[in-house]
This record gives structure tokens, sequence and C-alpha cells, in this order.
């Protein structure tokens, strides 16, 4: 059984909403890329893991890439479908089933919030006529509550926006790519108090795929590698507040991203603060505030300060986002997590241009979170 896992290619299509240009194409397109990238060809790739939330079975992809009779799974597991189909792929060759693997994920979108349908959930269509179904009123409330609790402003929701914004504009594959003051956040209309329509991120389209090899595939390979430390993937334990489970039990709130995270930390034998480079869900303003603490960068009640002194810029001690984030790309769900990683791939190769982060970065982390309350986390390591 082969202990390392290394990431020899990624590829990622352009996130946005364009009717010409299907998810499936997308998923194609960043297939392509990253079979190039690898410098393997589709005939070599062992087992295959993908999915979307809505825009139909990766497995089907096969009839354009070719029918070689590779075993290719298909995953369906909310926002945490890219790092669900990446741990598939990297635990497939630890366990020594294959030498190559590929994670693709993709997804299309119409304009407006997700729709979920309530018994998909394991829910009564009451619970849907009530207005539950409707995630905005869900991260309204929680980062309502959260802001509360350890005294943050809501100058610290538009800190984190126009962040976003400012580095998707350095980000040729964002779909928001126009900076945003702060000023401009905070007066958009409101969806659901404290966060305004710029404080949420968009449905959209997007396909992003990674492949994944065994050491000695990867030194044969000899292109720029990356390898996995850890992936950690954990569902909501009992006393979590989370997306269509609105209800606080006495006692202190447990997290599924506090447990995907120490997981994945344990796993990996580092810490936080051995990490140069992030990528956090920032669905809207608030996700990226929360999961900042519970991923353990800081403390509950210190993110203000770390915006108001620049630490989560690229430039910073802490560079959060720097592709923009959900925010700037809008959130294809099969896809977001994989771009997560490929964000942070690249940075660690040093190839991320404008918005580079100095200093050759070494170790990176990224971190999804999703409903019903399920949690996917990483952690990539530079090799040099």
């Amino acid at each position: 059984m082969s202990e390392d896992v290394y990431i020899v290619g990624v590829g990622l299509s352009d996130f946005s909403r364009n009717a010409a240009f299907s998810a499936r194409a997308r998923a194609l397109s960043a297939i392509g890329d990253a079979l190039g990238d690898a410098g393997v060809g589709w005939a070599e790739v062992g087992m295959a893991y993908g999915g979307s939330d809505a825009a139909g079975l990766a497995d089907t992809l096969v009839s354009d890439l070719g029918l070689t009779g590779v075993a290719f799974t298909n995953v369906r597991n909310g926002c945490a479908t890219g790092g669900s189909a990446l741990t598939s792929a990297m635990l497939a060759v630890r366990s020594g089933a294959a030498s190559v693997a590929l994670a693709v994920g993709f997804d299309e979108h119409p304009p407006g919030a997700f729709a979920p349908e309530p018994q998909e959930w394991g829910l009564p269509e009451a619970y849907g006529a009530a207005g539950l179904m409707v995630t905005t009123q869900f991260f309204g409330a929680k980062i309502a509550r959260y802001l509360h609790d350890f005294d943050i402003s809501r100058d610290a929701l538009a800190a984190v926006a126009e962040k976003a914004y400012r580095n998707g504009a350095l980000n040729p594959r964002a779909w928001r790519r126009e900076p945003r003051t702060a000023a401009e956040i905070l007066a958009a209309p409101m969806v659901n108090d404290p966060l305004t329509k710029l404080m949420f991120c968009t449905p959209g389209q997007g396909g992003a795929a990674v492949v994944v090899a065994d050491r000695a595939t990867a030194a044969r390979l000899g292109g720029p590698s990356v390898r996995i430390r850890s992936v950690a993937v954990r569902t909501r334990p009992f006393g979590s507040f989370e997306v269509f489970a609105p209800w606080v039990p006495g006692g202190e709130l447990t997290s599924v991203t506090r447990d995907a995270s120490r997981a994945a930390f344990e796993a990996a034998g580092v810490g936080a603060a051995d990490i140069d480079v992030v990528q956090v869900q920032d669905t809207e303003s608030g996700a990226e505030i929360m999961h900042l603490a519970e991923c353990g960068f800081c403390d509950d009640g210190e993110q203000e300060r770390l915006l108001a002194d620049g630490d989560t810029e690229i430039s910073g001690r802490l560079p959060v986002n720097t592709d923009g984030g959900c925010l700037a790309n809008g959130e294809p769900i099969g896809a977001s997590g994989l771009r997560q990683v490929i964000e942070v791939v690249e940075q660690l190769r040093g190839r991320c241009g404008d918005r580079q982060v100095p200093g050759e970065p070494r170790l990176g982390f990224t971190h999804v979170y999703g409903a019903p309350g399920v949690s996917a986390c990483t952690v990539l390591e530079a090799v040099r």
C-alpha cells in the first residue's frame, strides 16, 4: 500500500453562467487540462470519481473522454462533492487499487437562490411550506447570532466581501471581477439581515478536475506535484446548528467544521499555525468569519481585528481565499470544493501570477461546508 499520494495535474474552467457553455462542457475542458497538466492520457486513469448536484451524472463523461472501461463512481454530497471525490481518488491510490486516479466536479444552476426539495433532505413538505428551506434565512440567522455573541460589527462582513472582490479582480477565471467598496457592499439591497446581496455568492456554472498519483508515478512524470497530507470528511454531530436543522439543544454548540478540520490537521501532523495559504467556504461573508475560528486559525471574536490588520490579505500572514472564494467565483456546487484545492495547489506551485502569495508557501488548507451539515478539509504540501 502506498502511503503518499500526490496531486500531479489540475484543470479548472471559467466560473460564470453561460448557456452556450454547459457544465458538462466545462467538466470535459477541466479534465482535459488536468490530464495535460499531469502529462498522462485518459487511458492511464485507473479509477475516477466525480459528480454534480444538478448537472447530471459524472460517469457519463466517458462517452466523450473514451470508453476505456475505467471504474467511474458518481459522487453527490452537496458542497462536499468535490472533497468527497478527492477523498475517494486519494484512497484508491493509497490502497494500491490504481496508480493514477481522477476527481472531477461540475455544476450549473439557474439565477436566484438554490431551490432544494424538502423530501430530498428527509424533511416533511410542511417544512418547505413554512419557508425553512430558504438557505439565506439560515445563514442570516446564524451569523446574526455569532456577531452578537462575539461583539463583531457588520463592517467585518463588508470587509470580507471587499477582499473577495479585490482578489477576484486578479483571477482571470472568476465570475465577479469588479472590485467593490465596503460602502457599496453595505448599501446593497438587504437579503436576510445582516447580509446584503453583495455579501452572498451566486449559484453558477463551473468545472474542476484533479489528477492524483502514487509516489512512483509522480516521480516518473517529473512535473510539479503537491503531496496530499490529509483529507477529512465529516457529517454533523449532535448539537450543531445546521442548514435544514435549525434547532439548538441545550449546552455548548458543536460544529462539523471543527470536527473535520481537527481530523485533517491530526492526520497531517501539523496545526493551523503551520498553514501558509487558506481556502474556507464563504457562501456568504459570515461563513468566512465563522469558519476561520472553527478551523482553528483564530479565536472566536478575533476576526474583525485580523481583517482590519490585513492579516487575511494575499500579502498578509494568513492569506484567505486568494482567488476570490465563492463570493467572486460563484458556487457551482459540485465544482466548488475542487476549485479551492486547485487554487491552493497553484499557490504552492507558485503559478498564481498577480495573486501569488509571497515567500514560497509550503502548506495549504482547504475547507468546505454545506447542507445538511457536512464538511470536507484538506492539508496540502508543496514538493520542492
